[in-house]
This record gives structure tokens, sequence and C-alpha cells, in this order.
């Protein structure tokens, strides 16, 4: 179904990550308990100021950790089944969601409207509606594969589906959104073995819409100029890029310490949010920078791992499911973490674990709970299938 190479298969198979149920688990908590601390950090200030309780954030982020923790455990003992039997009421909710918020019941901060206000939190909508079409569309990729594989009718009818909802995403505005989501869910289908020449022209036709995008809208626009120079225009356009940069040099190699940071101090916007990496960095340096940067590399191999895994063992769906959860997680990382070090254009996209925002960070720790509970019945699958080859630990966690 999906190909790796045979060295890197290999690699996997031998290699540390072998058992990567651990390696997942430690790197996701380390990750979201670093991500308190940080955000307690970053937003002490801002909090004082504007609202009066400089724990304002620390302890809302707090509580969205235990619920997100809840969360994951309860998507641990969820049936894969469940996901890909649900696969068109997901596509439903994911839909009417990203529908639901361009009407007058959406919230629009900072000019996007991509919340819908429940109380006591506000819900981003492009989060759940990313988790429900990389299900729905694993879904389709098992049922259809032979048809997306071998005819372009099948290769078009998910990539309509994806269009219509990067669409609603760009009406938002969400552009990082649409970005994540449309790369992550092609990859799936490119892993499921679909000719490369198929992509061709679509990946074309998705660079000319990009480029149609960032031209017309003058604030995209502004953007990517003030990305390739930041410093030419450092107190307007260039202006969050510059802070970013100089909490960087500040940091050095071993930071200037917990709760030190200056940047944090008004100067560099939503440090909490987009920019935490920043503030991680100029409190704990490129030390500090590192290890965050490998806990990640440990949470996205571990998920293509379990993905590898389950299809080695024939569990289409699950595996397929993996890839693209693991691709979301990785993708969204990755950006974050370029755009904070000017290596992208800024976009609002969180890191996730680690950002203030109780939608991101709730529908990730979701998506750690399913690659846990993959790799559970893949481990109960195996052990059934093979009672004698199965390390008594292994049978016993797997039970």
């Amino acid at each position: 179904m999906m190909n790796l190479s045979g060295a890197v298969q290999s690699h996997l198979h031998r290699g540390p990550l072998s058992q990567p149920l651990p390696w997942l688990v430690v790197s996701a908590a380390a990750l979201l308990m670093i991500g308190v601390v940080m955000i307690a950090s970053a937003s002490m200030d801002t909090a004082a100021a504007n609202l009066g309780n400089s724990y304002y954030y620390a302890l809302r982020q707090l509580i969205f950790a235990g619920l997100g923790c809840a969360l994951a455990l309860t998507a641990a003992n969820v049936p894969v089944s469940w996901w890909y039997r649900s696969g068109w009421l997901l596509l439903a909710i994911g839909m009417a969601s990203l529908m639901l918020v361009l009407t007058p019941m959406g919230k629009t901060v900072n000019g996007s409207t991509r919340w819908i206000p429940l109380g006591l939190f506000n819900v981003q909508v492009s989060e759940v509606a990313k988790l429900c079409l990389i299900a729905y569309l694993a879904g389709y990729v098992v049922r259809r594969r032979d048809e997306l594989v071998n005819t372009w009718w099948g290769f078009i009818k998910p990539v309509l589906v994806l269009g219509v909802a990067s669409a609603l995403l760009v009406t938002q505005p969400d552009f990082g959104a649409t970005v994540v989501l449309m790369t992550a869910a092609l990859g799936m289908i490119f892993l499921s073995g679909v000719r490369l020449t198929r992509f061709m022209p679509l990946i074309a036709v998705c660079v000319v819409l990009g480029a149609v995008l960032i031209i017309t809208q003058p604030y995209r626009l502004k953007r990517v100029v003030s990305y390739l120079d930041p410093w030419q225009d450092q107190y307007n356009t260039g202006y969050q890029l510059t802070q970013s940069l100089i909490a960087f040099g500040r940091g050095e190699w071993a930071g200037v310490g917990l709760g030190n940071s200056i940047q944090k101090l008004f100067y560099l916007p939503e440090a909490h949010t987009d920019f935490i990496f920043a503030i991680t960095a100029e409190e704990f340096g490129l030390l500090g920078s590192m290890i965050i940067l490998a806990l990640f590399t440990v949470l996205v191999l571990s998920g293509f791992v379990i993905a590898r895994n389950a299809e080695r063992q024939g569990m289409g769906f699950a595996a397929c499911f993996a890839y693209g959860l693991t691709l979301l997680l990785g993708l969204q990382a990755m950006i974050n973490m370029a755009v904070n070090t000017g290596l992208l254009p800024t976009k609002g996209l969180t890191l996730p674990l680690m950002s203030y925002g109780g939608s991101s960070l709730l529908v990730v720790c979701v998506s750690i709970g399913i690659l846990v509970r993959i790799e559970m019945e893949r481990q109960q699958q195996l052990a059934a299938d093979n009672p004698d080859q199965v390390a008594p630990s292994q049978a016993r966690g797997a039970s």
C-alpha cells in the first residue's frame, strides 16, 4: 500500500523506536508540561496588564491540559473501527463547522473569523475540521484504493472535497490551516500508491492559486516581502519576525533563564501563542531549542512507526489514519518553528502541545490518543495471530 525505502523500513523496524508507544507518550507528555510552564512564563506580564491576573492564561492552559489528557484517554478507548464507520458523519461535522463559523455565530479576532464562542472558551473550527477530514479521507483511501490509484475520477473526488474545505478555510481567512490540511491530506493520498504524475497538475494548480491568494491580499503580500528582509521595515511589516529573531539572539547557548525574557514584555506580539518557541529559545537558549526540536522529532517518528507497523499488520485504515494524523502534527510544528526562526513567512499557526489555546491542544491530545489506540490494536492483533512468537511482556501490554 504505502512504500518507504528499504533502508528506512529496516531502521524503523530494528531501531530504538521499534516499540514506539512509550516514546510517543513520553515525548507528548514532556511537550505538554513544558508548554504549560512556558505559557506561564510568557504570559504573566500580559495577563497582569490586560486582565488583572498574572496566571490567567497559565491556569486556563492547565485546565485545557487536564481536559486534553482526559480526551486522549477516551480516544485511546474508542475502537479504530468507529472512526472508519463514521467517515461520512465526520465529513459532515467538519464541513458544517467550517460553514457555521461564517454565519453570525462566528467570532472575529484580529480580522479573522475562526472561532465559535461556547461560553467558557472559543472553539477554533479549523482544528476540529482537520481531524474530521483526515479521518474521512483515510476511510476513502481504504474503500476506494483501486479507483483512487487507477482512475483520474477516483483521484479527483477527494481533491474536490479538499477544495471545498480549503475554500471555506481561506474565506475565514486561515491560510496556514489550509496549507497544513492540504499537504497532510495529499501526503496520505500519495502514500496510498497514487503515481506522482497525477500529482503534477494538482501541484501546479495549488502553486498558482497560492500565488494568486498572496498577490490579491495586500497583508499576505506584505508578509512575504517582509519575510525576505524583515529588517528593512522592522517597526512595521517586519516587526514580529525581527522581535522573534532578537529573542533567539538573546538566548545564545543556554538562555537568560526561566522568567527572564525581555521580548515577552510587550515587545513580541503573541508571545504565549504563535511565538512561544521564540520565548523558549530566549529563556533556554540553543540547548532548550534543540531539546524541543528533539522531542517533536521523537513524537513524529513514533507516529510514523506506528503507522508503518499497522501497515505491516494489514490494518489499512489504521495505517492511513496514523499517517495523516502524524503529518498534521509534524507539518504544523515544522511550520510554526520555521516561522519563529524566519524560514517561512508569518502565519497564524500554533505550536502543537505548547502554544496557548484550547481547541488546538484538545484536538492534538485526541490525535495522540488515536495513535495510542492504533498501536494497542496492532499489538492485540499480533498477539492473537502469533501467540507463540510474541514476547510475554508485549502480549501483556497489548491486553
